[in-house]
């Protein structure tokens, strides 16, 4: 009897099956993921905002834990070998999050069935305590690399940089990331240290390797800029799954910011697949990876699948919702006044230049202590939210809007550090960060063709009806809230220089919320208060 089959035969199995390659089939794993959730467990507008019953009814609304559900099911069910992953910033933007702080986040993930995230900057919000009660409840690992957690007792023990998870009797790597400034853009405290994304990838790759893990997906809440030039500067990863800059790439849709997946070339000659899908829910990303015997990428294809009324609400998760939803739902549905228009508080305006959200929040706290010699709002972009639209305004938009509990603090500070603070809110433009400042009682131009640190061009004050140059020895009084007051998103300007600091004042919420009562309708605008020049 011969030992192995004839050429006939061969050909024979090919007629019956295909080609004989397919009996040796690369490794196909689909890769569902989602990042920046932000507390949207309930659907959304389209302005990422939250959605009434009634909107929801009318097919108005997209995204929320239930629809999600529904989703995450499907797509399983269809695939292979597949992982739900998540790219940081399920923590913070709704009363859910205000309420329950991380424990709403986590029952709804493990009903969700999620295999891993990593931590995002706002996972640190309330500290590590608040966190390590997160990790205490989920069923999946929390990951994060590139920080030195072991002098903070809350996670020293918990928070690993990578795990691994097997799936069709392949073992695949997963590797977290944060933003490297969250320090200063969070609460995470003095004992957890951030470095270098790329150092610290190449660090854990190198074990992974050796423990021998060819097939290496890192989860990275770090943002598109970051992500591609991690991928262009580090070998061995597969893919990226993104997040922190609330990126929308898509192969169907001319608003997305590139491809799905992005390609990046690394420096040993192969090529990374990066994705990521917006923000809120609305998406969920779907990628489907196809690996070779040698662990190397030969396919990623994938698209975000829009989470709109097509998909239907899982029964059974959304009576669980409006069971969470119960202790605040009076506060919420409280309208506070109209807007005669949206008012737009998108991220990529109100980190970039003046916005129409930016101008309220910071007209309004300007307005609330005018009375106490205050002439200068100074409010961070990334403070905001979402946007709001047109019609009756609630206390649960407003919320979505400033969801941080933020109160007003008021301090002196001279002109020169007025200016340097300025100088520091549009030196990561590039970048997205949410140190943009948004200003009333102040106006400036600024050089985007110019370097970080010498941007700024022509900053005035008002004085009586007159516009004039800020004069850098006077000390001015100003407002802001009390994260930025206390050095938050890199203002030290402000906690090491301002005088005579009261950080106690009312809640920025409030103070918005009452700002819309007393001008209702509100018209939003924008005046040319900040202005771009190249």
């Amino acid at each position: 009897m011969q030992r192995g089959l004839t050429f006939a035969a061969l050909c024979l199995l090919g007629v019956l099956f295909g080609p004989i390659q397919s009996a040796f089939a690369d490794f196909t794993l689909t890769i569902l993921h989602t990042n920046d959730f932000h507390s949207r467990i309930e659907p959304i507008t389209k302005y990422d905002s939250g959605c009434s019953e009634t909107g929801n009814a009318k097919g108005k609304c997209f995204g929320g834990s239930a629809r999600l559900a529904t989703a995450i099911r499907a797509r399983r069910a269809a695939a292979g070998p597949s992982i739900l992953v998540d790219g940081g910033d399920q923590f913070q933007g709704t009363l859910f999050y205000t309420t329950y702080k991380g424990r709403a986040a986590a029952e709804m993930m493990n009903a969700l069935g999620y295999d891993a995230m990593t931590v995002g900057n706002h996972e640190f919000d309330d500290g590590p305590a608040i966190l390590r009660a997160f990790m205490n409840t989920v069923s999946f690992p929390v990951l994060l690399a590139n920080a030195d957690v072991s002098k903070e007792p809350a996670l020293a023990d918990v928070l690993k940089p990578s795990t691994i998870l097997e799936r069709g009797g392949e073992k695949i790597g997963l590797i977290g990331l944060a933003p490297a400034d969250t320090d200063e853009a969070s609460s995470p405290g003095r004992n957890i240290s951030f470095s270098d994304p790329a150092l610290a990838l190449k660090r854990e790759i190198a074990k992974l390797e050796t423990a021998g893990i060819d097939k290496i997906i890192v989860l990275s809440h770090s943002g598109f800029t970051v992500d591609r030039e991690v991928a262009a500067a580090v070998n061995g990863i597969d893919v990226i799954v993104g997040g922190h800059s609330n990126t929308y790439l898509s192969n169907s849709s001319d608003r997305a910011a590139g491809p799905y997946p992005t390609w990046v070339s690394t420096p040993d000659g192969g090529r990374t697949a990066i994705v990521q899908a917006y923000a809120y829910g609305k998406f969920l990303g779907e990628l489907t990876v196809s690996f070779d015997d040698d662990g190397v990428v030969r396919e990623a294809v994938g698209e975000p699948i829009i989470m709109d009324s097509k998909v239907p609400e899982d029964v059974a998760l959304r009576t669980r919702i409006g069971e969470l939803a119960i202790p605040f739902a009076a506060l919420r549905a409280k309208v506070v006044g109209q807007a005669s228009a949206e008012i737009a508080g998108d991220k990529a305006g109100c980190r970039g230049g003046e916005c129409r959200m930016g101008n309220l929040v910071a007209d309004a706290m300007l307005d609330r202590v005018r009375s106490q010699g205050v002439t200068i709002a100074i409010q961070n972009g990334g403070g905001l939210r979402a946007s709001i639209d047109a019609g009756d305004v609630t206390m649960g938009e407003v919320l979505t809007v400033l969801p941080f509990l933020n109160t007003l603090s008021t301090f002196q500070l001279e002109g020169r550090h007025v200016r340097g603070a300025l100088e520091h809110g549009v030196s990561q433009v590039e970048k997205g960060a949410g140190r943009f400042p948004q200003v009333a009682g102040l106006r400036y131009a600024w050089d985007a063709a110019a370097p970080p640190g010498g941007r700024i061009r022509d900053v005035l004050v008002k004085q009586g009806d007159d516009w004039v140059a800020i004069d850098e020895q006077a000390v001015y009084t100003l407002v802001t809230n009390n994260y930025l007051r206390r050095g938050g998103d890199g203002y030290k300007m402000f906690s090491e220089h301002g005088m005579n600091a009261y950080d106690y004042g009312p809640n920025l919420e409030t103070v918005v919320a009452d700002y819309l009562a007393r001008n209702t309708p509100y018209t939003p605008y924008v005046d040319g208060r900040i202005r771009r020049v190249e």
